[in-house]
């Protein structure tokens, strides 16, 4: 049977995965008013589950800014070097590579549309203030320790494994378009969780490096890493 305490960090970042591939799938709006779906219901089940998970807990430390700053710096930096998992995809098939969805509320509904200016606001607090609690909890409070032991609540957090330490780290690369990027953001944020002894750390730094990452794009019109 399984672990009611693997259900509770589970199910958040299942319903998430879950309601991702369904944006877009109801038209091209779709991809906006899913995603604002998806940020509330997935708010809803953290707020649920606050009290039954207490390691979700953001805490603040200059490791924590100067880890989501550098991970930002990274991810944007080593963008133009490296081929993107859609390119990787098709040279591994041998099909025409397709193009990445580009997640542009500007283009659906217009350069001073209301929705367009909501979709950004949503979806930057959402990177910012929901998925770091989500993907933390999942890739390095539930997975990493239990690829260590099933009973993983006894692991602690300082607990150095290297095999669990690298491939928790490469599955949460590998998820995203910008995969080797992703791993190498993994790497640091467990590391960090190590390095500190609690999850909280990578949840500050995930959430800054996400709104640092919101910012730019809606800057720079960099609407590629979303």
């Amino acid at each position: 049977m399984v672990q009611k305490s693997v259900i509770y960090r589970a199910l958040p970042f299942a319903v998430f995965v879950l309601l991702t591939a369904l944006q877009g799938e109801f038209g091209e709006s779709s991809r906006y008013w899913v995603y604002a779906l998806k940020t509330g219901v997935v708010a809803g089940l953290v707020i649920w589950l606050w009290h039954s998970i207490p390691e979700m807990r953001p805490a603040f430390s200059w490791e924590a800014v100067a880890a989501g700053i550098g991970v930002f710096v990274l991810w944007v930096g080593l963008d133009p070097f490296y081929p993107k998992m859609n390119e990787l995809w098709a040279r591994i098939s041998g099909h025409a590579q397709e193009a990445a969805a580009v997640w542009n509320p500007f283009v659906c509904f217009g350069k001073d549309s209301v929705l367009a200016w909501g979709s950004v606001a949503v979806r930057i607090i959402g990177a910012a203030c929901l998925v770091p609690f989500v993907e933390e909890v999942f890739y390095r409070s539930l997975l990493y320790r239990f690829i260590i032991r099933e009973k993983f609540e006894e692991v602690p957090f300082k607990q150095v494994s290297w095999m669990p330490f690298v491939v928790v780290s490469v599955i949460f690369g590998l998820v995203h378009q910008e995969w080797l990027a992703g791993i190498l953001c993994g790497l640091v944020y467990q590391g960090l969780v190590c390095y500190k002894g609690r999850l909280g750390d990578a949840v500050t730094a995930h959430g800054i490096t996400n709104l640092l990452l919101g910012i730019w794009v809606v800057w720079r019109g960099a609407w590629n890493f979303w």
